[in-house]
């Protein structure tokens, strides 16, 4: 991959994480947010990762904060939004961001679970946008989910997914654009049975967690699902299914439980309670350990 001029419209949580990896990778970034806060701390947050992570800090350097969108993105290769989970405000910002790049830049957008299609239908060239969802901290996780729409050409994939591996990433190529895509798809499967079990007094919230973590947790970073049928074999997955399938939750919309915790205004670390009521200090020490956890697995 030869070096890019990317542009990253947002500088928040994800927005200097994708801009610090890009830099990493040679190529030059540019920056840029309507929120001075978020674009002043963007290079002093990078190179704040890049020293914890031993990685080059003169990467940072490559990094141009621009208050200008147009300014940010004159010359862009290759663009990808970050700015909040919000549809009518990401199509206003595209509709933007068209008019101010060539005609062959290719468009992004990252998002967890908005369908891409939604996101980019106004376009005037819907052959070059497409969907890229980081996970967070998009410096620590090497996924980075490609997505397609009806209209998304076939050089703009290769050429995004191509982008990505070269920088250190595992794109994962998601050929029709459905919502949450892949990941968030299997992960809130999981997450609807977890609350169903804590909601039906089967199990308290942390009981689920600790049997997750001390089961299929431990081999489903090199034991994916469909290897794990395999394994097994199939006439056995078959037979559990048979008997397991029909008790699992299968409720289209979210739990009445997971409504009231909200109603309640019990919110998780935000609140200090959720499923679980959590202190200061817990909350530190989770997230501690969760980071420590992906900078010790990053390269695997």
């Amino acid at each position: 991959m030869s070096k890019a001029k990317i542009a990253v419209v947002g500088a928040g949580l994800m927005g200097h994480g994708i801009a610090q990896v890009f830099a990493l990778a040679g190529h030059d970034v540019t920056i840029t947010d309507t929120i001075v806060q978020n674009l002043d701390s963007a290079k002093s947050r990078i190179t704040a990762n890049l020293r914890d992570l031993g990685d080059d800090e003169s990467a940072v350097e490559r990094v141009e904060p621009c208050f200008d969108l147009a300014d940010a993105m004159r010359n862009a290769d290759y663009v990808v939004e970050a700015v909040s989970e919000n549809l009518p405000l990401k199509q206003k910002l595209f509709a933007e961001i068209e008019q101010h790049v060539r005609p062959d830049t290719i468009l992004a957008s990252n998002t967890s679970v908005i369908p891409i299609t939604a996101i980019m239908q106004g376009l005037q060239k819907r052959e070059r946008a497409l969907g890229t969802h980081w996970w967070n901290p998009p410096f620590l996780v090497p996924l980075v989910e490609v997505i397609e729409t009806q209209w998304t050409s076939s050089a703009a994939v290769a050429w995004t997914m191509e982008l990505h591996r070269a920088a250190g990433k595992k794109p994962a190529h998601v050929k029709k654009d459905v919502p949450g895509f892949i990941g968030n798809r299997l992960q809130h499967a999981l997450w609807r049975e977890a609350i169903s079990l804590v909601e039906n007094g089967i199990c308290d919230a942390e009981t689920v967690d600790a049997v997750i973590k001390a089961s299929f947790g431990r081999r489903i970073a090199v034991l994916g699902p469909l290897e794990n049928a395999d394994f097994v074999g199939t006439d056995l997955t078959l037979a559990i299914h048979e008997t397991v399938l029909p008790a699992i939750d299968g409720r289209p919309g979210p739990s009445p439980y997971l409504r009231k915790l909200v109603d309640e205004r019990k919110l998780g670390f935000k609140s200090g309670e959720g499923f679980r009521k959590w202190s200061a200090e817990e909350q530190a020490a989770l997230r501690a350990k969760v980071f420590a956890h992906l900078k010790a697995t990053r390269d695997q």
